[in-house]
């Protein structure tokens, strides 16, 4: 099967930990050929939906992950995205309008019979932030909101929040103001843009401390373990990209009893692979643009994290 994976650029992959390479590393072991784009690379023609693609291969020794160069790139060529037996979108947000007009774009191709994973109109209808309002039975008190005076009485009611804006990735503009109140209305009129932009407000949850949990669903089903990014010093943000500490462990019962909940609503609507992130027993978001954590689960626990997604990926298509 020809993949077609559109990304960020291949050279600024850090291999030892990204998923994106897991995908493709499996992906090729399995046979299947790799090509790869960006989403500038996609062009609708008047007749089709193209890209500007390059077809790969993983060279050097497996077993460096630190190699560079750790692939080799024929000459590019445009070709249909309907050409490939699957077409993965693993861009990293932000969450821009480039993003969506690359969804408007691959919800076109998949009217030409392309097969989009995941799928456009469903990562463009799920905001990864407001995408728990959906099961309020698993979510902690929280308020969205671009009203100071909201924001300000949520704090007073909870004493210890969480502030974040609802386009932020990586822990990006995440702020905790405890019960002192210190810099709240600094940090409303910052996130806020003075009331012109959607905050949300979570009431702070104390299990922080033992990790930002990552649930990987694939196909709707849970992967067995989660890894829990755990802050370090000082940090609130559990975040990897905040410098948390990844431990991978098994799902307790809560997480999948969450996971087993949205899986299957996820799986119908085209999301092939989904990221949920969990706060001790409470859900805080529901990643769908390009769910992480694969390679920091499959060094520390030996399963095979880009084997079920490949698997999951060769079903769907048939």
């Amino acid at each position: 099967m020809d993949i077609l994976f559109i990304a960020d650029p291949l050279d600024h992959f850090k291999i030892y930990k990204d998923t994106t390479y897991a995908m493709m590393a499996e992906a090729a072991r399995r046979g299947h050929a790799l090509y790869a784009c960006e989403p500038q690379h996609l062009a609708w023609t008047g007749n089709a939906v193209e890209a500007n693609v390059r077809r790969i291969e993983i060279i050097g020794d497996e077993a460096d992950s630190d190699r560079s160069p750790w692939f080799s790139a024929a000459e590019p060529e445009n070709l249909p995205l309907a050409k490939f037996g699957a077409v993965l979108m693993r861009k990293d947000p932000p969450f821009d309008l480039e993003y969506v007009n690359a969804t408007w774009l691959l919800e076109m191709a998949e009217r030409a019979g392309a097969r989009v994973f995941n799928k456009p109109q469903a990562i463009r209808d799920h905001s990864e932030k407001l995408a728990i309002a959906e099961w309020p039975q698993f979510v902690a008190p929280t308020l969205v909101t671009r009203d100071p005076a909201r924001l300000r009485a949520f704090h007073a009611e909870h004493g210890d929040a969480i502030l974040k804006p609802l386009d932020g990735m990586g822990g990006m503009g995440v702020f905790r103001v405890k019960a002192d109140g210190m810099n709240l209305g600094s940090i409303i009129e910052m996130l806020s843009e003075n009331g012109a932009r959607m905050v949300m407000a979570q009431k702070f949850i104390p299990e922080i401390s033992d990790g930002d949990k990552r649930i990987l669903v694939i196909g709707g089903e849970p992967v067995p373990y989660s890894l829990a990014r755990i802050p370090q010093g000082s940090e609130v943000r559990g975040n990897l990209a905040a410098g948390g500490l990844g431990r991978a462990q098994p799902l307790t019962a809560r997480d999948r009893e969450i996971a087993e909940t949205l899986g299957p609503v996820l799986k119908a609507r085209g999301l092939l692979l989904a990221g949920l992130d969990a706060i001790g027993d409470y859900l805080t978001e529901v990643n769908v643009t390009s769910p992480t954590c694969f390679r920091e689960i499959m060094d520390q626990t030996g399963f095979d994290v880009a084997g079920m997604f490949i698997d999951a990926l060769e079903r769907a298509v048939g």
